[in-house]
């Protein structure tokens, strides 16, 4: 040192700066080395200083990186790295209170006492240190900075009520998890920085909070060394942690490093307590305030001045115990014990054995223990290391190559691509050290590429575990209140600032079931405000769509394409149901109005196609009387009116009434009064829903399937279900009501008191087996009487005489030769009903059937039945097997009748 060479000791509290003004100084020289407490703020200084210097004249030195351009004249380093005797004009040593640190202090008060820049030396830190550092180093200058903004206690702190912009300081890696997981559930998540990860993983996570992807940040003891955060807050979790050999609880200053990160620039910071962590007294918090803390009455120390002449000689001078009152022996480090491990083997020993030797000895056994497997897992890699070294001058690189592959891959959890990093570590500072690989730069590069994909994959992880970007996403922009854009794909997924929130279903949005808690209640603001445009472009189109893409379903919902948008609700008529739309509150009153109005057009104008010969009847004003009174009735029923229910007010009806009602399509039926035109499907899946609406119904019937002659009975349904439905209960089945009619047309001529047999187009048009239709016929009121017989097979016809040839035909060679006497068959037999009117008051009574031939009960021989099962044709039954059946009858009611009959005369 010349001099005029200058130690300034520059203290304070957090946030003053300090770091930043040793950068102005070293820059103010032609060549400078600034030691720091942290790799990663190692690269951040770095990183600073190449930007306004240039990458040419600046060298990065860590255990783990190596950057030296060959002009480099500016030197960013971890402390224990720094390269001694370089001769800079500048030296500064930053955290310097570190001196007092049980593990590494020894380090940091070799650099106070032996380290010094030609012009000047700057120690940073806590103003803890001033005391001691004026005893130690007497040439010291002091200069004191002030804190550039206040720090409050804000007490204690559930996580779920934190403040945004928040640190949450713990001391454990699975507490750091823990919370970082209910941050995610209940605030979109954390980035998390911890010490352990690399420079890369950790700028990534930073950059995640720094950039407001999230707003909180989960953190060991790391953040306290000069990182510098956008914090507002810092609280902590704990206030005690394990310092390597026992569980303590942590001093005022070390309480106070870390609150300090709150509040940077001309920001007020404040700090507290969260979780479990008890309240700080009184007398912690003010000091932590106002930056009041104990001094630093020693300092560790270790002999620097070892000696190299013999194995045992490098041990004991490292043991060596100080001879002021002011240092502090160092308890023993890794270094020492790698050391002492591989002075107990054997060949490690012989290997030893001159100075040189010793001395790459030494060099192998600071290579840190990164894995933390064992103290003996770690010593027997020094060894093989060190074998290497001296047998061969280098490591063989197919034996470094093995290891580096079998950590080169980055895929697995957290806690396993932790690991890989720890393990590649290793590698990397092996790699690191000059002399002790031949291709330096191919392996350098090749652990930094495998250090990079690993920290690229544990960023992604612990990404992926702790922050719920979407939630992140769109609390940033509900911070930021800017417009949102929601888009709509044709699925109706909704996608806000790209990022998945949930479905468009017509008018109602719902939301991903995944997302819970405040996760929910973030999604659902952000999605309705993105939709709020949206929801207006969406009316415009619903209101201008054709009623080819709206429907209704048979339980009263009203659809458009896919998506439910309202419903029909009971109106004061059955034919003028009104209509609820199914629309976001959030939508507006607008939206909600215009699609009520358009849904109303569309049931209206549904109505009045589907049901337009009903409401010609209900507006014909020539009508009355009688006429005028049935018509309303019709009406009512929707057009489809049990006969027996209106017996009296048919038979009060004269042929004029009838006239004008025929006219409407109104067919009066034997068991049904209805209009054809409204059987059709669309009429009966419609009247369905009306009457369902008019009845109160809590769960509509649906309509039969179209085209159905028969269908399972109704009964279980509610009661007029089977009118609505165009069909009649009958059995175990229903008819449709015009196909009954039909039957009834055939069966006039029946006659139903001495009994007949059904016929075939009776069983064709109802499409059922022979022991269907009698259950059919039984629920129509009918009595059906099962009997048996010789089935009747018809005679075939003669074939015509063949032509006579000389040659004998094969039949007549057939006839000749001598044929078996066959055995007679059993007779064939088969089922036949009777059917005979069963008098029963509930069911309309056949019309216009011929008279009776012999008495109720008997045959035509007037002798009674016998009971059993009949062994013959019964004389007075008349069966479809025997006779062609007759043609069909003009039906009276029909209103063609007259015209029928005319064109029946004219043949």
């Amino acid at each position: 040192m010349s001099s005029s060479s200058r130690t300034v000791a520059v203290l304070g509290p957090t946030n003053t700066g300090k770091t930043h003004y040793a950068i102005e100084r070293m820059l103010s020289y032609r060549s400078g080395v600034i030691g720091l407490p942290l790799r990663l703020l190692a690269r951040e200084v770095y990183d600073k200083i190449v930007a306004i210097r240039g990458a040419n004249v600046v060298a990065l030195v860590t255990g783990e990186e190596r950057i030296v351009p060959e002009r480099a004249a500016y030197w960013v380093c971890t402390v224990e790295a720094m390269p001694q005797g370089m001769g800079v004009e500048f030296l500064a040593i930053d955290e310097i209170q570190l001196c007092a640190d049980p593990e590494r202090g020894h380090v940091f008060t070799d650099r106070l006492l032996r380290s010094r820049g030609i012009m000047e030396t700057l120690f940073l830190g806590s103003d803890s240190m001033r005391g001691i550092i004026r005893t130690l180093v007497p040439e010291a200058e002091f200069l004191t900075r002030e804190r550039m903004s206040q720090l409050s206690y804000g007490g204690s702190k559930k996580i779920s009520r934190m403040q945004a912009r928040s640190a949450i300081v713990s001391f454990s890696i699975d507490n750091v998890y823990g919370i970082a997981e209910l941050l995610k559930r209940q605030k979109g998540g954390a980035a998390v920085v911890m010490g352990a990860l690399s420079p890369r993983t950790r700028n990534a996570q930073v950059e995640l909070y720094q950039n407001g992807d999230v707003d909180y940040l989960v953190a060991t003891d790391a953040i306290g060394m000069g990182l510098n955060l956008d914090i507002n807050h810092v609280a902590f979790s704990a206030t005690m942690k394990f310092d390597g050999r026992r569980m303590r609880q942590l001093m005022p200053h070390e309480l106070g490093q870390i609150a300090g990160r709150a509040g940077r620039g001309m920001s007020h910071g404040s700090f507290g307590v969260t979780g479990e962590a008890p309240p700080l007294q009184d007398e912690v918090a003010n000091a932590i305030m106002e930056h009041r803390f104990a001094p630093v009455k020693k300092v560790i120390w270790r002999n620097p001045r070892l000696e190299f002449g013999q194995l045992d000689a490098l041990i004991a001078s490292l043991e060596v115990a100080p001879n002021d009152e002011l240092l502090v022996k160092a308890r023993e480090a890794d270094d020492l014990s790698a050391l002492k491990a591989l002075a107990d083997d054997a060949e490690s020993r012989a290997r030893a054995s001159d100075p040189a030797s010793i001395r790459l000895l030494w060099d192998v056994c600071q290579v840190p223990d990164f894995r933390s497997i064992s103290a003996g897992e770690h010593a027997n890699l020094l060894t093989q290391v060190f074998a290497y070294l001296h047998e061969r001058g280098s490591i063989p690189e197919d034996w470094l190559a093995r290891h580096i592959k079998q950590i080169d891959r980055p895929s697995g959890d957290i806690d396993t691509l932790s690991k890989r990093l720890a393990f590649i570590r290793t590698w990397t500072y092996v790699a690191q050290r000059k002399g002790w690989v031949n291709d330096e730069t191919h392996w350098r590069e090749s652990t930094r590429a495998v250090e990079d994909r690993l920290s690229d994959a544990l960023h992604d992880a612990l990404t992926q575990r702790f922050v719920d970007r979407r939630t992140s996403v769109l609390l940033r922009r509900l911070k930021q209140k800017e417009a949102m854009l929601a888009e709509v794909n044709e699925n109706g997924e909704v996608t806000v600032e790209g990022e998945f929130v949930g479905r468009l279903e017509g008018f109602r949005f719902s939301q991903d079931k995944s997302a819970a808690g405040q996760e929910a209640k973030t999604l659902k603001q952000a999605s309705l405000a993105a939709l709020a445009p949206h929801f207006h472009l969406l009316a415009d189109r619903f209101y201008n769509a054709p009623d080819t893409e709206l429907d209704f379903t048979e339980q009263g919902g009203l659809m458009w394409g896919n998506n439910a948008v309202g419903k029909l609700v009971k109106g004061a008529d059955a034919l003028k149901p009104t209509v609820k739309a199914f629309v976001d509150d959030e939508a507006g009153s607008d939206v909600a109005e215009k699609v009520t109005r358009r849904l109303q057009h569309f049931i209206d104008r549904k109505i009045a196609t589907a049901f337009e010969p009903l409401l010609a009847l209900s507006r014909d004003e020539e009508l009355s009387g009688l006429a005028r009174g049935f018509a309303f009735q019709m009406v009512e029923a929707l057009g489809v009116l049990p006969r027996a229910t209106v017996a009296d007010d048919v038979k009060a009806l004269d042929q004029d009434s009838r006239g004008a009602l025929r006219k409407h399509g109104i067919r009066f039926g034997q068991f049904t009064i209805f209009m054809p035109l409204l059987l059709k499907p669309a009429p009966t899946r419609l009247r369905l829903v009306l009457w369902s609406l008019a009845q109160d119904l809590s769960e509509f019937p649906e309509a039969p399937p179209p085209g159905l002659v028969t269908v399972p009975n109704m009964s279980k349904l509610p009661s007029g279900t089977d009118t609505m439905a165009g069909y009649r209960n009958a059995g175990e089945r229903a008819i449709r009501i015009d196909m009954l009619e039909r039957l009834a047309d055939m069966l006039r001529s029946e006659d139903s008191r001495g009994g007949f047999e059904g016929k075939a187009d009776m069983l064709s048009i109802t499409g059922m087996t022979l022991e269907q239709f009698a259950d059919l016929m039984a629920g129509l009121g009918y009595k059906a009487e099962k009997g048996e017989r010789v089935k009747v097979k018809a005679v075939p016809e003669a074939a015509p005489a063949p032509a006579k040839t000389d040659a004998p035909a094969p039949e007549e060679a057939a006839v000749e030769a001598p044929a078996e006497q066959a055995e007679p068959a059993e007779p064939e037999m088969e089922v036949f009903y009777t059917f005979t009117w069963g008098g029963n008051r509930d069911r309309a009574r056949p019309q216009g059937q011929g008279k009776p031939r012999g008495k109720p009960g008997e045959n035509n021989g007037g002798k009674p039945r016998g009971k059993g099962k009949p062994r013959g044709k019964p004389q007075g039954a008349q069966s479809f097997q025997s006779r062609a059946p007759k043609k069909d009858t003009i039906d009276p009611d029909n209103p063609f009748a007259a015209a029928l009959m005319g064109l029946v005369k004219k043949d």
